[in-house]
């Protein structure tokens, strides 16, 4: 059987241009205006440049903003679940003309990561936005609060790629294209692949999903946000490192392959759900593990949104399934982990397992039962929290 095809079903369209076209583009990029973008931004464009957002060709305009917020339908059809779209203030959209071109500069170190044409600018409605995306205008959301924050104008258009922003010199081979990830599972044999989305380290609750995963697919990609994270977040290198060493020692060899992807988290909960899946099937997976409280923050969504959310999507829209997945926990009397699904004992017997509760356990130095996290994974976060002791 073949790999699941990327989302809009005519192939990768990757953004990222290469030799002679991109050394030109990187020259010409010199005579323009510069724009900095955002660090979600940043995430989007890398996404566009090696095809994890095929098929778009830019960021969106406003017909396709009020498609995506109000139906999660691009103006032309396309499924697609949060807008992809490029702010900046009013002062800066006064001084860009219509048809013109921008280079769009990397907030972190000013390199030029892309160029852009722009096609539009318009105003929107955050809090509509806000609302349709995140089910909140409150502005603790962290999703809502970079929204609220942005600037004025809208400016769409299609863009040239010209920058992976730094992520494989960081991240070496962790950073994976959706070409790259493809390649791989073709190598493997496998065409029946599960993403775990993760953005922390990965603890027992975390190793039984992608297990269970296993049992019925023939193998599942880890797939780890290296992008911008809330305070307190263990970093992409230190989670990358942890979860490496649980999948040396206790998984079956050649069933897990881990990569990780360029985005910030937006905390969008169930639309965000959504979105892992589109980008998920670009990289070749035919599901997606949605446990509890997927892409979630606090208590701005339900359990079980995330799972309720795929039902409501019209046939075809995607080609990436969840694999939804109840609850899991160490249950005492059953003597291992087990979920609402399968385990028939009171809460009094279940060691509920989360990743804010370990993070909290590490950082104030609490011993961690091996029921919630295998010991060399413990030890990898202990140190690292041992280091922003001394720091």
């Amino acid at each position: 059987m073949a790999l699941v095809e990327p989302h809009g079903g005519n192939g990768l369209k990757p953004l990222l241009l290469e030799g002679a076209a991109l050394t030109q583009e990187l020259k010409h990029a010199q005579t323009l205006p510069t724009l900095r973008v955002s660090s979600r931004e940043k995430g989007d464009l890398i996404m566009l440049g090696i095809g994890g957002f095929t098929p778009l060709t830019g960021f969106m305009n406003q017909a396709d903003w009020q498609g995506v917020c109000d139906s999660m339908h691009t103006a032309q059809g396309l499924f697609w679940p949060i807008p992809i779209t490029l702010s900046a203030s009013q002062a800066q959209a006064d001084k860009i003309s219509l048809g013109s071109e921008i280079a769009l500069m990397d907030p972190d170190d000013g390199s030029c990561l892309a160029t852009m044409q722009v096609s539009e600018k318009y105003t929107i409605d955050k809090a509509h936005e806000c609302q349709s995306v995140f089910l909140t205008t409150d502005a603790s959301h962290p999703g809502v609060k970079l929204v609220m924050q942005q600037g004025e104008v809208n400016l769409a258009g299609p863009v040239k790629v010209l920058s992976n922003g730094r992520f494989a010199e960081r991240f070496g081979e962790l950073f994976k294209t959706p070409a790259q990830t493809r390649e791989l599972f073709e190598q493997m044999g496998w065409s029946k692949v599960a993403a775990f989305q993760t953005r922390n380290p990965m603890h027992r609750s975390h190793e039984y999903l992608a297990k269970v995963a296993i049992e019925t697919c023939d193998g599942v990609l880890i797939h780890s946000l290296l992008g911008n994270l809330k305070a307190g977040d263990i970093p992409g290198d230190v989670r990358a490192k942890a979860i490496g060493t649980l999948v040396d020692k206790y998984f079956v060899k050649n069933t897990v392959i881990q990569a990780g992807y360029p985005l910030d988290m937006r905390y969008a909960g169930p639309r965000e759900a959504l979105l892992h899946a589109v980008f998920r099937q670009n990289y070749g997976c035919s599901h997606q593990i949605v446990g509890r409280d997927h892409a979630g923050v606090g208590s701005f969504y339900g359990p079980f949104d995330a799972h309720h959310i795929f039902d409501t999507l019209p046939v075809g829209a995607l080609k990436t399934e969840p694999l939804k997945i109840d609850v899991s926990f160490w249950c005492y009397k059953c003597g291992g982990m087990a979920s609402g699904r399968t385990c028939p004992h009171s809460d009094d017997d279940r060691l509920q397992v989360s990743g804010t509760q370990l993070r909290k356990s590490l950082s104030e130095g609490a011993d961690v039962s091996p029921e919630f996290s295998r010991p060399e994974v413990l030890e990898i976060l202990r140190t690292y929290y041992q280091s922003l002791d001394k720091a």
